[in-house]
């Protein structure tokens, strides 16, 4: 037996309260935790602070089941299933429980899993309680990645704890496409902030010229661009989150929290609410901003610009992921010559419109509806650490051609009106024409890169719900191919692959 990596000491039913929470926080679907000790050693009081952490309900009811053997949980991020094993006759029950189904499907629980520990997934966190004192002493034994997970989720802990938030409640809030996950943090007082859990990302195979894809396509592989890029915003006047602490080098922000407010409603864009968000941009965009940006303590972060390198590596996405989805055979290379050939030129066509900060994902998800705020206020910015410099007209595209909820035709060609007046009206210069070119071609980039990142997201991450939305992005490309600059581009559409 592998010996544990971790031994914990919990003095009280609070300590495994709180010690649930960080679990709960920590558990993705596939997930097994075995519990293993005597009767008494409170291995039911931990999996039940776990599953209400978990289930985001302190006051759900969450019994033993010592005589069911099995108790299901559907209400959470994913199925969980809390198993008791005690009264197991054979190890071969296990089928008519459904407990393989439920691993397969979702998280597990495991109390008294010796009853069947040849069953038991290799793969699993196992928790062994034993006495110390009046409290309860617990060995952690798993893989490397389960010490990364654990360590992780006690360091958000102890974070916590040093930034005047001991005793706060922790809730998971989401994930998304990168590493990054998200917490809600309250306290006893009526305070809540958000936790931002964002790892270091300086791994990854070398795929171009001794490069990352993070490093070729200027993605943040840290949370400095976050706090710089935030708190310049902040001193504009614009609306992105306070940080109420920080451990740049860990990977840990509190924030402000915007609250729950969405552009959407019943799946669809609220028109008033795209409207503001316009208007933000263009605010945004009418401004002049630095390359150059401060850090906390004296250092600075240097934005990264929109070249050739972003757009080169973003659109062999479509070769690499896309084809072989829809499967199509391998491009000629006098076809990706070509395709190269027609995207040089649409670049060098964008480098000489007008730049600005490129939030590079102004959409739906990452924008708060703040009602009770007055003007551009109600919108608040929640993600802008792979921020640019590059064309403006690319944030309006992230969020006309919103990659995660349809906006119809109509109403993109009235936000474009709409941002237009408001750019027109500014004292810096506008030209509508060259920003109609500007559109259409980073509209295009943006859904040619998208076609090869949700097979990507499928079938290397295991992310596969991103690929409903694969049919609006072939609609919003067809959109944007109908521009007059990019005749050549969509006539190798067509002969090369259908959308």
């Amino acid at each position: 037996m592998s010996e544990p990596f971790l031994r914990l000491t919990l003095a009280d039913e609070a300590a495994s309260a709180r010690l649930g929470e960080d679990l709960a926080s920590a558990l993705r679907a596939g997930d097994c935790l075995l519990l293993s000790g005597d009767l008494g050693m409170g291995k039911t009081t931990l999996a039940r602070a776990l599953i209400r952490a978990f289930l985001d309900d302190d006051e759900t009811e969450v019994p033993s089941p010592t005589f069911t053997l099995v108790n299901l949980y559907e209400e959470g991020r994913s199925p969980l299933a809390h198993f008791d094993l005690y009264r197991l006759s054979d190890p071969q029950e296990l089928m008519e429980i459904g407990f393989f189904d439920a691993l397969k499907d979702g998280i597990i629980l495991v109390e008294w899993p010796e009853r069947a520990a040849g069953e038991m997934p290799t793969e699993a966190l196992k928790i062994d309680f034993s006495p110390s004192g009046t409290g309860r002493s617990l060995a952690f034994t798993g893989s490397p990645r389960w010490a990364e997970r654990i360590g992780r989720t006690l360091e958000i802990r102890e974070f916590l704890d040093q930034n005047r938030w001991k005793m706060a409640k922790r809730r998971f809030l989401q994930g998304d496409a990168s590493p990054r996950a998200y917490e809600t943090i309250s306290d006893n007082r009526g305070n809540k902030a958000i936790l931002m859990n964002a790892p270091a990302t300086t791994d990854g195979p070398i795929v171009r010229d001794g490069k990352r894809y993070s490093e070729l396509a200027h993605l943040a592989e840290d949370v400095r661009p976050f706090v710089a890029i935030g708190e310049a915003l902040r001193a504009r006047g614009l609306p992105a989150p306070e940080i109420y602490a920080q451990a740049m080098d860990k990977g840990f922000l509190l924030l402000q929290d915007f609250g729950r407010g969405s552009v959407i409603e019943a799946d669809r864009p609220v028109a008033e609410r795209y409207e503001v968000a316009l208007d933000l941009l263009a605010a945004i965009h009418g401004l002049d901003w630095p390359e150059t940006v401060p850090l906390p303590g004296g250092n600075s972060y240097t934005l990264p610009v929109f070249d050739k390198d972003v757009v080169d590596i973003e659109l062999s996405l479509l070769a690499e992921w896309y084809a072989p989805h829809v499967g199509a055979e391998p491009f000629q290379a006098s076809a990706i010559k070509q395709y190269q050939a027609i995207w040089n030129d649409l670049f060098d066509r964008l480098s000489r419109g007008e730049k600005s900060w490129m939030l590079r994902d102004y959409h739906s998800p990452n924008l708060i509806w703040r009602p009770q705020e007055a003007g551009l206020a109600r919108i608040g910015i929640i993600d802008y650490q792979d921020a640019l410099i590059g064309p403006s007209a690319y944030d309006v595209a992230s969020l006309c051609q919103d990659a995660r909820h349809t906006v119809p035709p109509a109403l993109e060609a009235a936000l474009k009106d709409r941002y237009a007046a408001a750019r027109v009206a500014q004292e810096k210069p506008f030209d509508r024409v060259a920003f109609e070119a500007d559109y259409a071609i980073i509209a295009a980039e943006r859904g040619t890169r998208l076609l090869g990142l949700w097979p990507r997201l499928k079938m290397r991450d295991g992310k596969p719900h991103y690929m409903k939305h694969m049919p609006r992005t072939k609609e919003y490309l067809r959109r944007s191919l109908m521009h007059p600059i990019l005749r050549e581009l969509r006539r190798w559409y067509d002969q090369n692959l259908k959308l």
